[in-house]
């Protein structure tokens, strides 16, 4: 069997959509599965849109999702050049042979005329299609016609009564006319080949034998079809993936979250959540687990589970996946993958020491249980980094209690006496507190809670103490004993 072959083919017009970011993953998805090799083509011929700074991101984007290429834009091949801009004498020489073998013709119409038949055939209730008014001009027609100026096209010359099955590996049988299509533009008058055209000849130079792309490109399928036909090649194996819309059922915008990969990279999600995530969008995994690490995602992915119906973008979902993989992988780098907003924040140095820097690790390892995405980690770290207030009336009411000042003064001696803080010996060190006093263990706890952090909720206390240290741990008691007895 031939080496499977597949491509993402990005225009690089603004950063990596999640659209682009998911059929990017199901191709290389597909081809490290089988074995295949997985291509980048930047198709850059919009000259105006098209940046370096778009494409670099976009590249940028694939290297943090993890999607290794293996021939293409920004690594090289022997298939090249791969950016579309650099192709443009292949595609002129074939568009030569067309022109030749009478299977294409310069077409002279202007906007204005081609207007003009568009709204004839929505007036007569027609489907909208160029008439071929240009099809057989003679030599004195064409001379007479750019005498006037005009610059030509070159389009495509339709078969007329013929029908293009497409086999396509996730809808099944798709059947098209040809008289619903139309002579369709393959070069335009400054000579930039249309999408339609380019990607036929780069697919077929490349060496490209399966097409994963949206369900949006599935109406582009049968002018490729017959372009491929033209040129007496087989065309690639087509799998049209299903749209991303938001809970609403509405295609994916800005007003359901961030669209871009590289927002959600700067909102703190784990490349390997969104990998995972992204995965579950129109592809089911065998059984039921759906946290899937990178080897998992490849061994179980295969095309027959990829859905027709439309894939839902569940930020809660993202969130929980999210939220998993922050637990799952080491406190060493979630730490250093929180550095940047704990910093901006101004809660640690931009040059921290190694000291302050395992502080820092003891204070994730509370944090990091209660986040969705590293972004939140402030919202739970403040207790470690400012020093609570006891003004507020709820703490007051706690710290006003008879008890309070005899539990402070005896879990301060404890401290003292503690030869070790980590969270085993501070449980034990607590849960001993209310049997040695003859106290239920809220008028114990809630005391202890609102001493250390301020708060009548919050992480165990046998997680806050480590972190916060033997110093700062006495010190918060002090404080709040002075509090207590003023």
């Amino acid at each position: 069997m031939k080496e499977i072959k597949v491509r993402f083919a990005p225009s690089p017009t603004g950063p990596l959509h999640i659209g682009g970011a998911r059929s990017a993953l199901f191709n290389w998805l597909y081809a490290r599965h089988t074995g295949g090799k997985f291509v980048l083509r930047i198709e850059d011929t919009d000259m105006e849109r098209s940046s370096s700074e778009s494409e670099e991101e976009i590249i940028s984007s694939l290297q943090w999702l993890g999607l290794d290429i293996d021939e293409g834009a920004g690594v090289g091949g022997d298939n090249g050049p791969y950016r579309q801009s650099e192709r443009l004498d292949l595609y002129r020489k074939y568009a030569e042979n067309l022109l030749q073998n009478g299977q294409a013709y310069y077409c002279y119409c202007t906007g204005e005329e081609l207007a003009a038949e568009r709204e004839t055939c929505l007036a007569r209730e027609e489907m909208v299609r160029y008439s071929g008014r240009c099809r057989n001009l003679t030599e004195q027609d064409r001379r007479k016609l750019e005498s006037e100026g005009r610059k030509p096209v070159l389009r495509f010359k339709v078969p007329e009564e013929k029908s293009i099955v497409i086999n396509d590996m996730v809808r099944g049988r798709v059947e098209f006319d040809c008289e619903g299509i139309g002579d369709f533009v393959i070069l335009k008058s400054d000579g930039m080949p249309t999408y339609n055209f380019a990607v036929v000849i780069d697919d077929y130079s490349m060496g490209i034998n399966h097409v994963i792309r949206a369900e949006e490109h599935l109406s582009n399928t049968p002018r490729q079809v017959l372009l491929n036909e033209a040129m007496g090649w087989d065309p690639p194996l087509f799998a049209h993936i299903s749209l991303i819309l938001g809970k609403d059922k509405a295609k994916m915008s800005k007003r359901h979250g961030a669209t871009s990969l590289k927002q959600y990279k700067e909102t703190g999600y784990l490349p390997e959540a969104m990998m995972n995530f992204l995965a579950l969008l129109g592809w089911s995994p065998g059984g039921e687990e759906e946290i899937l690490d990178r080897q998992e995602l490849i061994n179980q992915f295969s095309l027959d589970r990829v859905v027709k119906s439309p894939a839902v973008f569940d930020l809660e979902k993202l969130n929980y996946i999210n939220g998993s993989y922050i637990r799952q992988v080491s406190l060493q780098r979630i730490t250093e993958l929180a550095l940047p907003f704990l910093q901006e924040k101004g809660y640690v140095s931009q040059n921290p020491g190694i000291e302050d820097f395992e502080k820092v690790k003891s204070i994730m390892s509370v944090a990091r249980e209660y986040l969705n995405n590293l972004s939140e980690v402030n919202d739970h770290v403040g207790i470690f980094f400012v020093e609570p207030s006891y003004d507020g009336i709820d703490v007051q009411e706690i710290l006003k209690q008879e008890q309070v000042p005899g539990v402070l003064e005896s879990f301060i001696a404890k401290v003292k006496e503690a030869e070790s803080l980590d969270e085993s010996s501070c449980k034990k060190l607590i849960k001993s507190l209310p049997k040695e006093l003859g106290l239920g263990a809220k008028h114990v706890y809630k005391p202890l809670r609102v001493a250390l952090t301020g708060l009548t909720q919050g992480p165990e206390l046998y997680q806050v103490i480590p972190a916060l240290g033997c110093e700062k741990t006495i010190n918060r008691m002090k404080a709040a004993l002075h509090s207590a007895v003023n």
